[in-house]
C-alpha cells in the first residue's frame, strides 16, 4: 500500500472513530453516523479550563513534543546525499558505512539534512545520529526503503537486563536507527559489551554524571518561574536538569501517585525497580533568567519541596534537534521471539535526545518499533508499525517526558503470532510523565502500562482493537501515579484492558470511551481506599467537546 493509500485508510478509520457507538456486536463495535448526535461538553473539560496547570485529575500537556508542540519541523539544508559516500539504492550492497559517514560528516560540519533518495538500502549495521541538529531524509515512506539485515544482539552484543534473570534488555532497548548522542552511544555499547548493564538515562551509566548548578526554592505544580539559589552558571535557550530525590517516607513517590490516603500505607520499600528509578530527572530549557528567577519552557510537573532536595543540574551532552523523515525501515523477516528474549531487530529509538523528532517513517518485521528512552519533549508524527508482529510497537521509558506521538497506526500482523510471544502496545513506564499519544488506530495491543507509576500522561481520539496486554514487574510498583487521561478512545473489540482506568488508576480520568468489560488480565488497584478518578461520558466516543483533549489544551494556550 502506498503512502497516500495509508493516509487515505487512517484517517477513514479514525474519522469513523470518532462517530462510533459503543454497540457490541460479535465482540465489535457498529458505527452510527456523526450527524445522529451532537457532542456535549464534559463537565471536566469546564473543570480544567478554570484551573489548567493544577486540575486534580487531568494533567497540563499542551505543550508536549518538539519546540513546546510546533506544528512544523525546521527544514534543514541539505549538506549530503548518500550516494556521493557509496551508497547504492539497488539491495546490492551493504550501505551502512556510507550513510554513517554522510551523517557524521554533516554533523561535524554542525549540521544539516542528509538525503537518502529513492531506493532499497540494505544495512547491515546500526544507522546512528549522533550530532544535534542532523536531519536523515528519504524520499518518503512509500518510496525510500533501509532494508536491515541484523539484529542488535549480532552487532553489539547480548544485552542482559541491571535487574538480573536472563532477559535480553534489546526487548525494550536500542534501534536500527538510533538517535543518541555520540559520547552516550559509545559509553552505553561498551557498558553493553562488558556485560556492565548500564541505567540508561539522563545522567550516565552509573547516573552519576551530573553538577549541581543551583537548588531550588519551594514551587508548586503548573509554576513556570522558579526562585533559584544562584543564577551565575544559568543562562536563557540553557538545557538543565530538574532533579528530586525521595526521602525515607517516600513522600516524592506518594506525591506522583497523587497524596491520596492509599499512599501512606502502601509499600514501597520493597519495590526496588520502582525506587532505582529515582532521583525523579526531568530535562527542561530555560526561557529566561531574572534576579534569581529562573523561568521555564513547561510549567512545573510536580511540586517543589525542600526534603525532596531540589536542584537544577548539568545532565550528560543531549542530543536536540536531529530528526529522521520520509522513509521504511525494514528488518528480514525472522519470527518474533519468545517473550523478553528479543534479538534486537528494533525500528528507531530516541535516546537522551530532546527536541528530536519522526516525521512519515514506518517500521516493519520489528521485534521493537518506536522508542523513547531517556527522551524527552520529542514528536513522533505520521509513524507506522507494520508486518510480523512486535513485542512493543511503541516504547517510552527510562524518565521519559513531555514527548508527543500523534497520527500514528498500529497495523495488524501479517502473520499469526508465535507461541510464548508477547504483545503490548503505547507501552510507558519508568516515571516518565507528561507523554501524549494522540489521533491513533491500533489495529492490534493495547494502553501498555508496565508500571514504574508513569504519570500525567494522555491518550486520547485513539481507536483500538484492543487484544494485547499489559506487563511489567511487581518490584516496578505501580502501575499508574496521578492524572493519567484517556479521552474520546474507541475500543472495536469492546475488550477493557488498561483503557477504562478509572477504578484503578489514582486521580485519573476516562472519558468517553467505549463501554468496555473486562477479561484474563484483570488489575485489582495498587492503593486502598478512594481513588479520586473520575469517569464521564462512559460508553459515548465521539460525542464530546473537545475532540482531542492534546489539541484542545494547545489552543487553550494560545
Amino acid at each position: 500500500m502506498g503512502t497516500d493509500q495509508r493516509a487515505i485508510s487512517r484517517r477513514a478509520l479514525l474519522g469513523g472513530a470518532t462517530a462510533v457507538a459503543a454497540t457490541a456486536a460479535n465482540g465489535g463495535l457498529v458505527a452510527a453516523p456523526a450527524a445522529a448526535r451532537s457532542r456535549t461538553t464534559p463537565e471536566l473539560w469546564r473543570e480544567f479550563r478554570r484551573a489548567p496547570y493544577t486540575h486534580p485529575q487531568i494533567p497540563y500537556i499542551g505543550s508536549a513534543g518538539r519546540g513546546a508542540g510546533a506544528r512544523h519541523f525546521p527544514r534543514r539544508p541539505v549538506r549530503a546525499d548518500v550516494r556521493d559516500y557509496g551508497a547504492k539504492g539497488d539491495g546490492s550492497v551493504d550501505c551502512a558505512p556510507a550513510i554513517n559517514r554522510a551523517v557524521a560528516a554533516v554533523g561535524e560540519r554542525g549540521g544539516g539534512t542528509v538525503l537518502v533518495p529513492p531506493g532499497t538500502y540494505r544495512i547491515d549495521d546500526v544507522i546512528r545520529i549522533g550530532h544535534s541538529d542532523v536531519v536523515l531524509r528519504g524520499a518518503g515512506s512509500g518510496r525510500t526503503t533501509l532494508l536491515a539485515t541484523r539484529s542488535l544482539t549480532e552487532l553489539i552484543g547480548p544485552y542482559g537486563s541491571r535487574y538480573g534473570g536472563d532477559k535480553s534488555s534489546w526487548s525494550w532497548a536500542g534501534g536500527l536507527i538510533w538517535l543518541c548522542p555520540k559520547d552516550r552511544y559509545a559509553s552505553l555499547t561498551a557498558a553493553i559489551r562488558a556485560k556492565a548493564w548500564p541505567f540508561e538515562g539522563w545522567t550516565g551509566n552509573l547516573r552519576d554524571e551530573w553538577t549541581t548548578l543551583a537548588t531550588v526554592a519551594p514551587a508548586r505544580r503548573g509554576d513556570r518561574s522558579v526562585t533559584v539559589s544562584d543564577t551565575s552558571g544559568l543562562r536563557r535557550g540553557q538545557l538543565v536538569m530538574l532533579r528530586l530525590a525521595d526521602d525515607g517516607g517516600h513522600t516524592l513517590l506518594r506525591h506522583m501517585a497523587g497524596d491520596g490516603e492509599g499512599t501512606k500505607t502502601y509499600v514501597w520499600d520493597d519495590k526496588t525497580k520502582l525506587t532505582s528509578y529515582v532521583p525523579y530527572e526531568w530535562p527542561v530549557r530555560i526561557t529566561s533568567v531574572t534576579r534569581g528567577r529562573v523561568t521555564l519552557e513547561r510549567p512545573l510537573p510536580l511540586d517543589v519541596r525542600p526534603e525532596w532536595d531540589p536542584r537544577l543540574t548539568t545532565l550528560v551532552t543531549p542530543l536536540t534537534g536531529s530528526g529522521v523523515e520520509g522513509l521504511t525501515l525494514a528488518a528480514i523477516e525472522t519470527p518474533q521471539s519468545p517473550h523478553l528474549l528479543d534479538k534486537g531487530y528494533n525500528g528507531v529509538t530516541f535516546q537522551c535526545a530532546y527536541d528530536c523528532w519522526a516525521d512519515d517513517v514506518t517500521v516493519r518485521h520489528v521485534d521493537n518499533g518506536f522508542g523513547l528512552v531517556a527522551a524527552s519533549a520529542c514528536t513522533l508524527r505520521r509513524t507506522r508499525v507494520e508486518g510480523r508482529g512486535s513485542h512493543h510497537p511503541y516504547f517510552c521509558r527510562e524518565g521519559s517526558h513531555d514527548n508527543l506521538v500523534e497520527d500514528f497506526t498500529v497495523a495488524r500482523r501479517t502473520v499469526p503470532a508465535p507461541a510464548g510471544t508477547q504483545l503490548h502496545g503505547i507501552n510507558v513506564e519508568g516515571l516518565s510523565s507528561c507523554n501524549v499519544w494522540s489521533r491513533g488506530v491500533m489495529e492490534m495491543g493495547t494502553f501498555d502500562t508496565h508500571r514504574g507509576m508513569p504519570f500525567a500522561c494522555v491518550r486520547t481520539e485513539i481507536t483500538v482493537e484492543n487484544n494485547g496486554r499489559h506487563g511489567g514487574d511487581a518490584s516496578a510498583g505501580p502501575l499508574y501515579g496521578a492524572r493519567f487521561t484517556h479521552w474520546n478512545v474507541t475500543v472495536t473489540n469492546g475488550r477493557a484492558g488498561l483503557v477504562r482506568i478509572d477504578g484503578i488508576a489514582p486521580y485519573s480520568a476516562t472519558v468517553a470511551i467505549s463501554e468496555v468489560r473486562e477479561f484474563d488480565q484483570t488489575d485489582v488497584p495498587d492503593f486502598t481506599g478512594a481513588l479520586n478518578s473520575r469517569l464521564e461520558a462512559y460508553g459515548a466516543p465521539g460525542t464530546v467537546h473537545p475532540v482531542n483533549l492534546y489539541e484542545a489544551q494547545r489552543r487553550l494556550g494560545r
